[in-house]
């Protein structure tokens, strides 16, 4: 039972860290809660005025998305502006405005519950979506119309960023990506905690950016605080204290001098190269979706990008986007990152995901239906304007590209044409490009890890993708918590799969990349080291410390390792090794020590 306002004493709640470290100030409580939707049923001729009216709520919503956007711009640039335009492009999606205007016709009601109704049903079919990357996308359809239902309605539908006092940590039910651009202002907001969200939400991929603590998912942080009570949090572990007493707080206070510490001995090793103690280099990029996490890469010291996910480029559009909007996109990120290697990853998606209606279509199981190539090879022009643009932006900088959901020889070779193609045609008219760049295949199904011998003699690198891959050589949905313990990445098959593409990329005298979340736990870095790869991507927080890691062993020590945990039967068995001697070797790799590790030089 939740505690009443009048109750003083300690609560703590749990969430999930979205944004590493720690904080502690007063809590400044933001009511964004839903407003009630009226329903009225209109006279046949009040439907023309119901129209414009909704029409006009549009426009509104759309200037002061446009004003936020350029406010935004003009403080950090376009990076935290994007998805403010994909809010304002939602705002002319048919989906979205042709079915509204459609139930206040046919069903004669105001154009506030036609918002509502529309949305639920978007939301329902976002939410029915394998990838979680697109689930979240439901929530911005969530605020689109929230936006314009508060405009119809002539309510405030934002929260100035002068109403937050500074040095205060916010409390929201969640935040919208507006709130989240205009509000998440650092050396202001000390920290933030929600009652929703995830680590892939936007909010939390702001929060991280811009280095402000944050704990998402908490479920009820709203409903039991109140503005002014001292709040504490830890962004590394999810730990949220409401009105923390005096033991509290001390605790609170060391673990923040040690994170400080800790973060600062990892910083002073950024420059330092990733390589073995026996001279073993590997190459340590970053996987990105948003511009907003260049930043990070930039901190961690990432060698590169390993895997830019383009599909934010399709959500919340009209039309698919054009050869020059893919082109300046990766201009920009090339031009951000500073001559570091990008890899980018053509569209991963399925027809379900994309805004052409003519695309749209409903599988029973779209993560093994139409997606990504094999979508690409029937609509053709998708892929040559995502490939042209890449081929456009390979003269600003250093750039590979990488073909995913490769299940066999004949849908990469068709891939590489399509490629070829749109070279030749890009150069018969003159347009500049790199002579030529590295061309990849994502290693993620079966199929195509049991054939990476000869697709290895077709590419210049092969990236294994082994979120995918684990999940459908177990057969497990991962989003199923019934069946979400199988996905073991240290299962005995998944290392003979590991092992036989490894050794394909070394025999073809090719690199390969391991870019899935496996990549980014520390204490599988020996495993994947006596693997053999040459390169790791994962997210820009993981850095620092998988860098620690491999500085500290050598190449034998890991095959000993690798070898020791093949000899075991059971992916538990291989996992408690594996894990116990990891920690015994290095301490404490799943989050920040509780005594700080020496720096490795």
């Amino acid at each position: 039972m939740a505690q009443g306002l009048n109750d003083r004493s300690t609560i703590t709640l749990s969430g999930i860290g979205a944004s590493s470290g720690v904080a502690v100030g007063p809590v400044h409580l933001l009511d964004r809660r839903r407003i009630r939707t009226p329903r009225r049923q209109l006279a046949p001729g009040e439907l023309e005025a119901e129209l414009l009216r909704f029409e006009a709520a549009l426009e509104l919503s759309d200037d002061q998305l446009r004003a936020m956007k350029a406010e935004v711009e003009s403080g950090e640039g376009p990076e935290h502006a994007m998805i403010l335009e994909a809010h304002r492009l939602m705002l002319r999606d048919p989906a979205f405005v042709d079915e509204a205007k459609r139930l206040v016709r046919v069903e004669q009601v105001n154009a506030e519950w036609a918002v509502r109704r529309c949305m639920r049903k978007l939301r329902g079919a976002f939410g029915k979506l394998g990838d979680e990357y697109f689930r979240e996308r439901r929530h911005d359809v969530a605020y689109v119309a929230d936006r314009v239902v508060r405009n119809l309605m002539g309510q405030k539908p934002d929260v100035e960023s002068d109403e937050i006092p500074p040095g205060v940590i916010l409390v929201a039910r969640d935040l919208s990506p507006a709130d989240a651009a205009v509000l998440l202002q650092p050396g202001k907001v000390l920290g933030l905690v929600t009652d929703r969200g995830t680590q892939t939400s936007h909010t939390s991929i702001v929060a991280h950016a811009r280095g402000i603590p944050a704990v998402v998912g908490t479920d009820r942080a709203t409903e039991v605080s109140r503005a002014g009570d001292e709040i504490a949090l830890d962004g590394e572990s999810g730990e949220v204290v409401l009105r923390p007493g005096p033991e509290r707080l001390v605790r609170f206070a060391e673990r923040k001098a040690r994170l400080d510490r800790y973060e600062e001995s990892l910083a002073k090793e950024r420059a330092l190269p990733p390589v073995t103690r026996d001279g073993k280099e590997l190459r340590l990029f970053a996987n990105i979706e948003f511009h907003e996490e260049i930043g990070g890469i930039l901190r961690a010291g990432a060698g590169g990008i390993g895997l830019f996910r383009t599909e934010f480029l399709y959500i919340g559009r009209r039309a698919l986007p054009t050869e020059q909007e893919h082109y300046e996109a990766y201009r920009r990120v090339l031009d951000e990152v500073g001559g570091r290697e990008v890899t980018i990853r053509t569209l991963d998606a399925g027809a379900d995901k994309l805004p052409s209606d003519r695309l749209r279509k409903s599988e029973p199981n779209p993560a093994l239906g139409l997606r990504a190539l094999r979508l690409l090879r029937r609509q053709p022009e998708i892929l040559d304007a995502q490939l042209r643009g890449i081929l456009r932006a390979s003269a600003h900088g250093p750039i590979r590209v990488l073909f995913p959901m490769i299940s066999g020889l004949s849908e990469l070779r068709a891939a590489k044409e399509s490629l070829a193609r749109c070279r030749e045609e890009l150069a018969r008219a003159g347009v500049p490009m790199a002579e030529r760049f590295p061309v990849g295949a994502m290693i993620e199904v079966p199929s195509a890890a049991q054939i990476a011998d000869r697709l290895a003699r077709e590419v210049d690198f092969l990236s294994i993708g082994t979120n995918d891959l684990i999940q459908y050589a177990m057969a497990i949905d991962r989003q199923n918590r019934e069946v979400a313990y199988l996905y073991r990445p240290l299962h005995l098959a998944i290392l003979r799969l590991l092992r036989f593409v490894i050794d394909s990329a070394t025999d073809a005298g090719i690199p390969v990349t391991v870019c899935g979340e496996m990549a980014g736990d520390p204490r599988n870095t020996l495993v994947l080291l006596g693997l053999g790869v040459d390169e790791l991507s994962m997210a820009p927080a993981s850095i620092p410390l998988v860098r620690r890691v491999i500085r500290a062993t050598t190449t034998a020590e890991a095959r000993e390792l690798l070898e020791r945990a093949v000899s075991l039967d059971t992916a538990e068995e291989i996992e408690a090794f594996v894990h116990r001697e990891m920690e015994a070797r290095f301490g404490h790799l799943s989050g920040v020590p509780e005594e700080e590790e020496p720096a490795v030089g």
